[in-house]
C-alpha cells in the first residue's frame, strides 16, 4: 500500500487504505443509468479526489463521510490533477481510533505548540489582558491541542488551530520590532484569542463540520461573546475589554470576509494582515504539496481561482 502523496498519473491497481472526507452521489447520463460517488479519500499526507462507478446500493449506504476504507484504483490525469478510478473496495471501518491515524497533523507536537503559546501570554504585561487571555486559553486547551483552524482551506488538520496561532504570533514579535509603536500586549492577546470560537464552530478534527452555533453565529462573534463572557466573571471592566473585542470582530478585515467592523486601531489592522499571511501561505503550500517542479497547480478558489507555480530553483 502507498500513501496518497506517492500516487502518481499512470499508475495502476494502487492498493490503498484512507478514511472518506467527503462524498457526493449521483447518475451517470444515458440510457443506462447507474449509480456512482464521487469521493475525496484523505490520508495523513493529503487527499485525492475519486469516483466509484456503478457503485451498489450497499457501498452507497455504507461510504459515509468518516468511513475508514481500503481498496484498489488507477490514477489518472483528469482536470490537470490526479484522479482516483476505483477499481474495489473491501473494507470498511468507522472506529475513531483509526480515523484519527489517517488525518494529517502539525508538523510540531500540540504540547510544545501549547507551551509556547503559554510563554507569549506571560509577556502580556497588562494585567487585564492577561487575565483575560489566561483564563480563556487555560479553560479551552484541550480542544486548542487538537482541532484545525478551518474546515477546509487552510490549517485544516490536526492541531492546526494551535499551530496557526503559533505561526502568527511568531510573525507579530518580528513586526514588533520594526513598529515599536505597536501595544505588543493587544496583539498578542488579540492573537491568541482570535480563532477561539473555532473550538465552537467545528465539531472537531475528524472530519470537522459546522456545528449549529457555527452556522448560526459563527467563531468571530463567539468569541467575542466568550471575552464579554469572561469579564463579566472575572469582573474585569474598563477600555481593555472593548479593545480586545474590537481585535476579535474585526479580524477579517473586511465586511465581506465576515468581520461585522473594520479594524480602528493599529493592532487590529496588523492582526488582520499577520492572520491574512499565514492562511494565505498554508494555501500556497497546500497547493504546491503534489505538484511537479516547474508546473502549475489546479485552479484554488480560495486565492481567488489562480493556478500556483512551482519553481524549478525551488529543487
Amino acid at each position: 500500500m502507498i500513501k496518497i502523496n506517492e500516487m502518481k498519473c499512470g499508475d495502476d491497481n494502487v492498493e490503498f487504505t484512507a478514511l472518506i472526507s467527503h462524498v457526493t452521489s449521483g447518475k451517470t447520463n444515458g440510457a443506462n443509468k447507474s449509480n456512482y460517488l464521487s469521493i475525496v479519500f484523505q490520508d495523513e499526507t493529503g487527499v485525492i479526489d475519486a469516483k466509484l462507478w456503478n457503485a451498489s446500493q450497499e457501498q452507497m449506504n455504507s461510504l459515509t463521510i468518516g468511513a475508514v476504507v481500503r481498496g484498489k484504483g488507477d490514477i489518472i490525469k483528469y482536470s490537470d490533477d490526479r484522479q482516483m478510478k476505483i477499481i474495489s473496495i473491501d473494507n470498511v471501518s468507522y472506529q475513531e481510533s483509526q480515523q484519527v491515524q489517517f488525518l494529517s497533523k502539525a508538523p510540531i507536537s500540540s504540547d510544545k505548540m501549547i507551551d509556547e503559546i503559554k510563554d507569549y501570554i506571560k509577556n502580556i504585561s497588562n494585567m487585564k489582558l492577561y487575565t483575560l487571555t489566561k483564563y480563556l486559553f487555560e479553560n479551552n486547551v484541550e480542544k486548542l491541542k487538537i482541532y484545525p483552524a478551518a474546515s477546509r482551506n487552510h490549517h485544516e488538520f490536526v492541531s492546526g488551530l494551535a499551530y496557526h496561532t503559533l505561526s502568527m504570533l511568531k510573525i507579530a514579535k518580528s513586526l514588533i520590532t520594526i513598529y515599536p509603536q505597536l501595544n505588543a500586549d493587544l496583539i498578542y492577546s488579540g492573537i491568541i484569542l482570535h480563532d477561539l470560537g473555532k473550538t465552537v464552530e467545528l465539531s472537531g478534527p475528524v472530519v470537522p463540520k459546522y456545528t449549529l452555533e457555527g452556522k448560526l453565529l459563527g467563531h468571530i462573534s463567539i468569541a467575542q461573546a466568550m471575552i464579554l463572557e469572561a469579564s463579566k466573571t472575572l469582573n474585569i471592566e474598563g477600555e481593555e475589554v472593548t479593545l480586545l473585542q474590537h481585535m476579535i470582530l474585526s479580524h477579517h478585515g473586511k465586511n465581506e470576509y465576515g468581520s461585522p467592523v473594520l479594524p480602528q486601531i493599529r493592532e487590529a489592522e496588523i492582526v488582520y494582515l499577520i492572520d491574512n499571511i499565514d492562511a494565505r501561505m498554508n494555501m500556497f503550500d497546500k497547493a504546491l504539496e503534489n505538484v511537479e517542479y516547474g508546473d502549475y497547480s489546479k485552479r484554488i478558489y480560495a486565492l481567488e481561482n489562480r493556478m500556483i507555480y512551482k519553481p524549478k530553483m525551488y529543487e
